[in-house]
């Protein structure tokens, strides 16, 4: 298919959209991949861009949250909002990035629960736990957009690609990006990445797409120590620059068709056996 077909069809997708807001679900693929921060600091991103940035947390309360992050305390959860006891205004708590946040921790709402009825313009940012079989949750399966983030070390990118199966086949999962965090060698990390999408493509047919790359900076440490993102304290470090472009990126990834991220169902208990693919060559 030609590029002006596609771009024609994505419009199409975004004209047939009933609300213009768009819902991304961030998770990490092994302890320690950043994914929180990551989700952190792709709404502070957002928000500088102009957008209206509401972030679900699934780990709130436990430590290392985004509202454990940002210290902030909201006043109820998804569950508070979807039962229309409190308004999403009431309920969310505003980081002093802009982002606005609301516990989400799964099973607390009703599995039809769409985060668009709540926030009808801008993004949604679902910072995803996974279950214990490594499962998403009904509420990041709704989105529109999956981004995985990982580390670049051989054993985590060969762990990460036996997530994505174990993703693939519970969900029916089509497309998804991903973000490599950590970075210390970028000429090395676009081999990785491009050898991680071959093999999504080769193995399962699933279009793996590379969102970028954050590298390594001793500033996130500092930011998390301040209660704050990178993008917030320290905007001119490596780290938050990083996260400004694959902001900026966000807005150009084609919208999935509906029936691609639909909640899965039956297909959730489908799992199947890790692979041992190498793909960190």
């Amino acid at each position: 298919m030609s590029k002006q077909v596609t771009d024609q069809a994505d419009g199409l997708r975004r004209l047939l959209a009933q609300t213009p807001t768009r819902v991304v679900a961030v998770a990490g693929m092994g302890p320690g991949a950043g994914a929180t921060t990551a989700a952190m600091s792709l709404g502070a991103a957002l928000v500088q861009q102009g957008k209206n940035v509401l972030l679900l947390d699934e780990h709130c309360p436990k430590a290392r949250s985004a509202c454990d992050g940002w210290a902030i305390d909201p006043l109820g959860n998804l569950a508070d909002v979807a039962s229309q006891r409190l308004s999403i205004e009431k309920a969310a708590a505003r980081a002093g990035s802009g982002v606005h946040v609301l516990p989400a921790p799964p099973g607390v709402a009703d599995d039809a629960t769409d985060p668009r009825s709540m926030w009808p313009s801008g993004v949604v940012i679902v910072d995803a736990a996974f279950d214990g079989e490594g499962r998403l949750s009904a509420l990041a399966q709704c989105a529109d957009e999956l981004l995985l983030v990982l580390q670049p070390h051989p054993a985590s990118i060969t762990s990460a690609y036996a997530g994505i199966k174990r993703l693939h086949y519970a969900h029916g999962l089509r497309q998804l990006h991903f973000l490599v965090n950590g970075v210390a060698d970028v000429e090395a990390v676009q081999k990785i990445m491009s050898n991680l999408a071959n093999a999504g493509s080769r193995y399962l047919a699933l279009s793996l797409q590379p969102a970028g790359w954050v590298r390594s900076d001793p500033r996130l440490a500092d930011a998390w120590r301040l209660r704050q993102t990178v993008v917030e304290a320290f905007p001119a470090s490596a780290a938050a620059v990083d996260f400004r472009r694959i902001a900026d990126d966000m807005g150009r990834w084609p919208w999935r068709e509906a029936a691609s991220r639909a909640p899965s169902g039956e297909r959730a208990a489908a799992l199947l056996p890790s692979s041992q693919h190498a793909v960190a060559a």
